[in-house]
């Protein structure tokens, strides 16, 4: 299933760590008002029953507002809350295999680190890939930041939609210009956010203008 470029411009990834006085659901409403055009869920602590119905409800929400809604790591979750997408990492499920399970109805994203592993991907079935860290992030403390360069060569090296993470913000959006990204994935710079609308919107006319200059 192809990926629309579009869809890659504003990637809001959940972070259960910021709920608060609103719940996941609403955080992600808020994020879809502000203009957030793809979705993924990421669950690291919640039991499968838990997950599944955070799921299902996120996946209406989303159909609500014609957004993909993408599953992190867990393939059983996103094929029974009929996901758009199941993204993976370098050490979870290969693409190949995630697509004999999926079929060719859902996207699946990946995530590389290098032109050989993009490449790899792209074989194996991946409709987008997540290039990162391109700068340091609280979320993922042990994640290396690659060169603006790499992300580069990997946009050069595919033909599908990629998007950069890892430490991205209102601050350095406008570095990733010309390297030829379709968008960016924000975790804490959305969902840390006080005003999680108002922060979007922000965040996807500073996508934009970096995507289109």
């Amino acid at each position: 299933m192809k990926c629309d470029n579009r869809a890659m411009l504003l990637y809001a990834v959940t972070d259960r760590a910021w709920v608060g006085e609103k719940s996941l659901y609403e955080q992600v409403e808020a994020a879809l008002k502000g203009g957030a055009t793809c979705v993924q869920l990421r669950e690291k602590e919640l039991d499968e029953e838990a997950f599944l119905s955070e799921a299902m409800k996120l996946s209406a929400l989303c159909k609500e507002y014609g957004v993909p809604f993408f599953i992190n790591d867990n393939v059983e979750i996103a094929i029974k809350c009929g996901a758009d997408g199941i993204h993976v990492g370098q050490d979870d499920m290969n693409a190949s295999l995630v697509r004999a399970r999926v079929g060719n109805n859902m996207m699946i994203g990946v995530s590389v680190h290098s032109v050989e592993e993009a490449l790899e991907a792209v074989k194996n079935g991946a409709d987008c890939l997540g290039v990162g860290a391109m700068f340091s992030t609280s979320t993922k403390t042990d994640a290396d930041v690659l060169p603006l360069e790499t992300l580069r060569d990997i946009c050069n090296a595919v033909d599908i939609p990629v998007v950069a993470i890892g430490g991205i913000g209102k601050s350095n959006i406008s570095m990733l210009a010309g390297t030829g990204v379709s968008g960016v994935a924000l975790v804490s710079a959305i969902f840390a956010s006080d005003d999680i609308e108002s922060e979007c919107r922000q965040l996807r006319r500073l996508s934009e203008e970096m995507v289109n200059s």
